[in-house]
């Protein structure tokens, strides 16, 4: 019989104290509130010090301030910290569900795993750009469904926006390396290892990105590039999905070149088909054409993004040279 699963909930920040509060309101709200809270902030120009002790008139929150920039060394440093057997990990700017902590209580006593995650949503209140990024970000036609939106759980592996894991699995395996695709590292080292690993679909947060179209290109850039970090360091990870958006990418480029050197609209006929799927498919899910039109762009900035990052690294091993450098000096 296991021990008593104890929460500790760890979130990183750097000048969000508008998220902080927005998170923190949703943890007050939670139907179960026997958990920690651990803010691991950096070093902000923007501290959220006044939201952390308005709220811990009525949560339990460990505040502490960590020069080092580095999210993963905040994250270990908050691991440290913690005084429950179980924990679990936000991005700053995630809204959760007022039975997200019952659900995930509920979900692992019933079916224990010592690593979980789950997936993202859209609240109502976000605006067209957040939902657009929302659509894209979970659409089977453009990830196809490995993070978790198609509640495939075999390949699944959590990510740091929405996660947790055990304590014993940490003193096993080590925390956060601080290399971009920290988690996704994690997730499968946790997995090889041994222990299990499970896709709670119920356990989804509002993610509430705070993005510009340039931005979100940088963030599936970085994805791409992390990717092939991920696959040096985890060898037979990198699958033929990985490589879709590559493709997407090549494909997509040779085929404008080719319609505007023979002047052939009809070459771009895949491109306009993949444009109708990704509309039908945003459609289906928000029945707002609005969101739909964008999430084409979206889908498309998401895959390029991708492919660009994922040639990008391929080509120059830049961010693979800088975390096996990391890596050696841990």
């Amino acid at each position: 019989m296991r021990d008593k699963i104890q929460f500790s909930i760890i979130i990183p920040v750097l000048n969000r104290p508008y998220e902080i509060k927005e998170f923190l309101e949703s943890l007050s709200q939670q139907t179960d509130k026997d958990f920690e809270v651990i803010i691991m902030e950096g070093d902000s120009i923007q501290p959220c010090d006044e939201t952390c002790k308005e709220y811990s008139k009525i949560l339990n929150i460990k505040h502490i301030k960590n020069k080092i920039l580095s999210r993963s060394i905040r994250r270990n440093s908050g691991i440290e910290a913690a005084a429950g057997n179980y924990l679990i990990f936000f991005d700053s700017d995630c809204i959760l569900p007022t039975q997200y902590i019952e659900i995930i209580r509920k979900q692992l006593n019933e079916n224990y795993a010592d690593c979980f995650g789950g997936i993202d949503n859209a609240d109502k209140s976000f605006n067209t750009l957040q939902k657009a990024v929302n659509c894209s970000m979970t659409s089977f036609f453009t990830t196809g469904g490995i993070r978790g939106s198609a509640g495939k759980s075999k390949n699944f592996l959590p990510r740091a926006f929405n996660m947790g894991f055990s304590k014993e699995a940490y003193k096993k395996v080590g925390g956060y390396n601080d290399i971009i695709g920290e988690d996704i590292d994690l997730s499968m080292r946790i997995k090889e290892a041994g222990f299990s690993v499970r896709l709670i679909k119920d356990a989804f947060v509002y993610h509430k990105r705070r993005l510009t179209l340039k931005k979100f290109y940088m963030q599936t850039y970085t994805f791409g590039r992390a990717r092939v970090v991920l696959s040096r360091l985890h060898k037979g990870s990198l699958k033929i999905l990985h490589l879709l958006p590559v493709g997407f990418t090549l494909g997509n480029f040779l085929l404008i070149v080719a319609g505007i050197i023979f002047c052939n609209a009809w070459l771009l006929l895949p491109v306009a088909t993949y444009a109708i799927v990704i509309f039908t498919d945003s459609m289906i899910k928000t029945k707002k054409t609005p969101i739909s039109l964008l999430a084409i762009l979206t889908g498309c900035i998401q895959l390029f993004g991708y492919g660009t990052g994922f040639l990008d690294e391929l080509a120059t091993r830049r961010a693979s040279k800088k975390s096996a450098e990391k890596m050696y000096r841990q």
